[in-house]
């Protein structure tokens, strides 16, 4: 068996693979294969009408704001939420808490001002900032929710004068959110909610239409809103999987449920890092993130023999990005905490042989 603690693609629920392997070869009894159906026809509509449902019932989302499924990932974002809502003469403010982070407010320069109200970036993100003032004349303030490489994640939102744009790509649905304290919402859909090859937007809709410059079709939100996610060919299959994934969650009991069980997961394993005399966090303990544990060893010699040996055991995923070393061991929605302990196990054993 194996147990993938991969950053991304992520993890997905088995029930979801199964139903998915199946529609790709007949779906919904139609005698085509997903892959081959219009989007125009009623049996896709369909899918995409509950997908859009699902977000809004599971993450309460509240009226004056629209949900679409984009493609080109979160990296499309970053470009497209200061095109749409950054004036030419405007500023934006950004919170650099890591690589996606930088990348966003590099993008963003391309179409105003740009202001870093605060940045880790000297200790190598491993902390996120506190004490910032948000400027009140910015169109919009940017943040990482969640930070893949660097195992750090907002444990609060911050209060804003202005509208906050949140990049939710690694915990989207892993926790509540009020959505109302947001502008925009973005994820890349392949940490928690599906395949790579869609991105989720939840945008309000008042935030549209304010600034002067004009924005290609493809890149425009309300083209897009106007489109129902059909502006072109939406990407079908990954819309298909992050319903079924939705469907999942919501059978589980929604996102409420599911924070506790992320609680608990990483709560056991953090313990079990803090405990073991060979491992050590790298992320400062009240900004740890719930979706990805980054740790590394107190004897760097000892790396390899235990990557070798989480691979003899079934682990994957497991070894840490190279900005930081060490290991990553990302546990998304859908990875069972079984798994977690025989990680654990792996641990323990590791350093009871090398004492």
């Amino acid at each position: 068996m194996k147990h993938n603690f991969g950053a991304g693609p992520g993890i997905l629920p088995q029930e979801v693979l199964k139903q998915a392997a199946e529609a790709v070869i007949d779906f919904n009894g139609t005698g085509l294969s997903l892959l081959e159906i219009s989007h125009r026809s009623k049996e896709f509509e369909a899918v995409l009408d509950e997908a859009v449902s699902l977000v809004k019932e599971l993450f309460n989302v509240p009226e004056g704001y629209s949900v679409l499924f984009l493609q080109g990932g979160a990296s499309t974002q970053f470009a497209m939420a200061p095109y749409n809502l950054l004036p030419s003469t405007g500023k934006a403010a950004y919170l650099e808490t890591g690589v996606w982070a930088n990348k966003a407010l590099k993008e963003a320069k391309y179409f105003g001002e740009v202001e870093i109200v605060a940045s880790s970036k000297e200790s190598n993100f491993t902390y996120i900032p506190k004490d910032y003032t948000i400027p009140a004349d910015a169109a919009y303030f940017h943040i990482t929710s969640n930070n893949t490489i660097y195992g750090t994640q907002l444990q609060e939102f911050p209060a804003s004068p202005v509208p906050v744009v949140c990049d939710m790509s690694s915990d989207i649905f892993s926790r509540k959110v009020n959505v109302a304290d947001f502008g925009l919402i973005y994820a890349g859909a392949q940490k928690n909610m599906g395949p790579a090859g869609v991105t989720l937007v939840i945008v309000k809709d008042d935030l549209l239409g304010k600034v002067d410059r004009k924005i290609p079709s493809m890149f425009n939100y309300q083209t897009q809103i106007e489109g129902g996610s059909m502006y072109n060919t939406p990407p079908c299959f990954a819309i298909y999987v992050s319903m079924l994934t939705l469907r999942w969650l919501k059978a589980k009991g929604g996102v409420e449920a599911i924070e506790q069980e992320n609680i608990t997961k990483a709560r056991v394993l953090y313990d079990e890092i803090d405990r073991n005399p060979l491992f050590k966090a790298v992320a400062a303990v009240e900004d740890r993130s719930n979706m990805n544990v980054c740790f590394v060893m107190e004897n760097a010699e000892l790396e390899k023999p235990f990557l070798k040996l989480c691979d003899e055991r079934g682990i994957v995923g497991i070894k840490g990005h190279r900005s930081v070393g060490g290991f990553r061991a990302s546990i998304y929605n859908a990875l069972p905490i079984t798994s977690i302990y025989v990680l654990i196990d792996i641990m323990q054993e590791f350093a009871e042989n090398n004492k």
